[in-house]
């Protein structure tokens, strides 16, 4: 998938890397992974067996399973914090890891792990601070950051100050200061009201309408896997692998309105089949 409009200066920025960011087929991919955790008196969980998924350049994909079943594990290896023990995870053609070090992607969490001592300009610029960047050189891209999702305003707050959706817009302006080619999200949204995600959901979509970022995006929402996604996975019961993909057909951009569409019903309504025959 193309690179969308406003993706101009990732694509500057990320040349300086090193790494020529647009050369490999997918933004992120999973080759046949798998990967057991080994625990203590000799128990071993198998986490993901067999588990192949790619994300294509500028594509939103969601991934929905069972409870437990391996969903934000797929995403600890594709950042390199884990390393599987078998197969290969790939992002932008190059390693987790090294990815994670030229800062080429930001991952968001179900917790925004904010530092409450720190501002919310503070919280944002704290990727840049810890690379190095001078605090000159950074004011701009976290101001930058901070208006993309919709917290000015609120620079020189605390996060006790703010609502449970402002944290997580903070963490998610916190992930966009490395101006990302790709963007993981582990269930970002659980814990705040529907109306509250409803917006989020929307400010989301705009974000990656404009940075041009892949995104691979963890739910137990099915119905907001639908409304956000280009494709859902839906993945097994622990051991993850992925046992079906649905491409999501309807038009951008989505309002609102689009969850209440019986198309969309008729789309949400397969995908639940497809994860109860996951739950078995």
């Amino acid at each position: 998938m193309n690179p969308r409009v406003g993706d101009r200066s990732q694509l500057s920025r990320h040349e300086g890397s090193g790494l020529d960011v647009t050369s490999s087929r997918e933004a992120l991919q999973f080759r046949d992974c798998h990967l057991t955790f080994h625990l203590k008196g000799g128990r071993e969980v198998p986490a993901v067996a067999g588990l192949s998924l790619s994300v294509g350049h500028g594509e939103f994909v969601a991934i929905v399973g069972p409870s437990g079943c391996g969903k934000s594990t797929a995403l600890r290896l594709a950042t390199g914090l884990l390393v599987p023990d078998r197969g290969e995870v790939t992002v932008l053609g190059t390693s987790p890891d090294l990815a994670r070090r030229k800062r080429l992607g930001g991952v968001v969490f179900q917790d925004p792990a904010l530092l409450p001592w720190r501002t919310v300009r503070e919280n944002v610029g704290l990727p840049l601070e810890v690379a190095g960047v001078s605090r000159a050189n950074r004011a701009d891209v976290v101001d930058r950051a901070i208006t993309q999702v919709g917290l000015h305003g609120f620079e020189d707050a605390r996060p006790d100050q703010l609502s449970g959706g402002m944290r997580q817009r903070c963490a998610l302006a916190r992930a966009l200061t490395n101006e990302p080619r790709f963007i993981l999200m582990d269930e970002p949204f659980s814990a705040v009201d529907e109306l509250t995600r409803d917006r989020l959901n929307l400010e989301l979509l705009d974000v990656w309408a404009r940075t041009g970022a892949a995104i691979l995006f963890v739910t137990h929402s099915i119905e907001e896997a639908v409304f956000l996604a280009d494709r859902v996975v839906v993945v097994s019961r622990r051991p993850a692998r992925v046992i079906s993909e649905f491409p999501i057909p309807l038009n951008r951009p989505r309002p609102l309105s689009l969850k209440r569409d019986p198309e969309t019903f008729g789309i949400v309504s397969r995908i639940r089949l497809a994860l109860e025959e996951a739950s078995r």
